[in-house]
């Protein structure tokens, strides 16, 4: 079915367009043709159709890979997904930039970056769903997050009409979320412009790569390292998404007051305790009993506690269930709340 030169499909089973795996169905999914940089005219036609439409009679929203999304049943509305993505380098001297399109794979971001020795997204490598829903989560790893990239972003206002190139101060950038995940349903974010330096120089400030590489033996790595090294980390705490379903990381790590941090710590004086009073939520689940249990066909995954996983076949109410009920567990014992990175819908 189409709807102008938008593609239109009823009933669209989701179980390929989340990483979870999880069995359900969209009323309606519509899907705009790709964010080309060459051709934006196909993509803003596709736009104005969008914008024609009846999406807004019911509820709806703009989805990615669908890496950071768990659904706990059939979607009674509109799914919005955009089409392939290409991109475009560049340089000023300072710096150099890739233009990216929305729907372009966070990873594959990083893998150009590094053959152009474009330098700042190494440790960003091997993160799971495309770029457009790492800005609105404004994704992170190893000490790096993707506001300390991100140049400008091109949105259209969904409420409006109005097409905008927002600056990254505009973005509203914090811990997990942006302007983007401030607002749901209010932008179709297509293209991304990101900003990268021209002169090497390792982040190491995350713990786990620093002593990563020392255990290797790399004093001075070099740019391909710190990806491989990066990817290595991540794979041998993850679940392969070939052999099962997850969200990556399903809460967030608990920022608390000093007087609840001070108190902890000398309660559990191995609780790591990060800048800002920002708590390890994989130590907390870990330090209550939860790694590597199940709850229904839902677990918690044996190598790193902070990610739920689909045993076979699990339903997102099963998802959702633990993680109340880990929640329960790690207010009861220490006090705080666990907040999901996840979006459940």
């Amino acid at each position: 079915m189409r709807y102008g030169d938008m593609e239109i499909y009823e009933n669209y089973s989701l179980k390929g367009l989340s990483t979870f795996g999880i069995d359900v169905k969209a009323r309606r999914i519509l899907f705009l043709r790709g964010s080309s940089l060459d051709e934006p005219f196909r993509f803003m036609y596709d736009v104005d159709e969008l914008l024609k439409s009846d999406f807004r009679q019911g509820p709806y929203m703009v989805i990615g890979e669908g890496s950071n999304i768990v659904f706990t049943k059939d979607y009674e509305g509109t799914l919005i997904k955009i089409g392939e993505a290409v991109f475009q380098g560049g340089g000023d001297g300072q710096y150099k930039y890739l233009t990216v399109g929305a729907r372009m794979l966070t990873d594959e971001v990083v893998r150009i970056s590094v053959g152009y020795k474009y330098y700042g997204a190494e440790n960003l490598s091997a993160i799971p769903g495309n770029i457009g829903a790492a800005v609105v989560q404004n994704v992170g790893a190893y000490g790096v997050e993707i506001k300390d990239l991100v140049d400008t972003v091109d949105a259209v206002d969904l409420l409006s009409g109005e097409r905008r190139t927002l600056s990254n101060e505009e973005c509203a950038f914090g811990y997990r979320t942006s302007l983007f995940k401030q607002q749901p349903g209010r932008w179709l974010i297509w293209r991304v412009k990101l900003r990268f330096s021209t002169t090497f120089k390792p982040n190491l400030s995350y713990k786990a790569l620093a002593d990563e590489l020392q255990r290797r033996g790399i004093a001075d790595p070099s740019q391909q390292q710190m990806r491989e090294v990066v990817t290595e980390l991540r794979w041998s705490k993850l679940p392969r998404p070939e052999e099962y379903g997850s969200a990556g990381s399903f809460f967030k790590n608990p920022v608390v007051d000093a007087s609840l941090a001070d108190s902890l710590k000398r309660e559990y004086p191995d609780m790591p305790v990060y800048p800002g009073n920002k708590l390890s939520a994989g130590w907390l689940i870990d330090r209550c009993g939860w790694k590597g249990r199940t709850l229904g066909r839902a677990g918690v995954w044996p190598k790193q506690a902070l990610v739920l996983y689909n045993t076979g076949g699990c339903t997102g109410q099963e998802v959702v269930d633990l993680a109340r009920a880990i929640q329960h567990d790690v207010r009861l014992q220490f006090g705080v709340a666990l907040e999901p990175e996840a979006i459940i819908v």
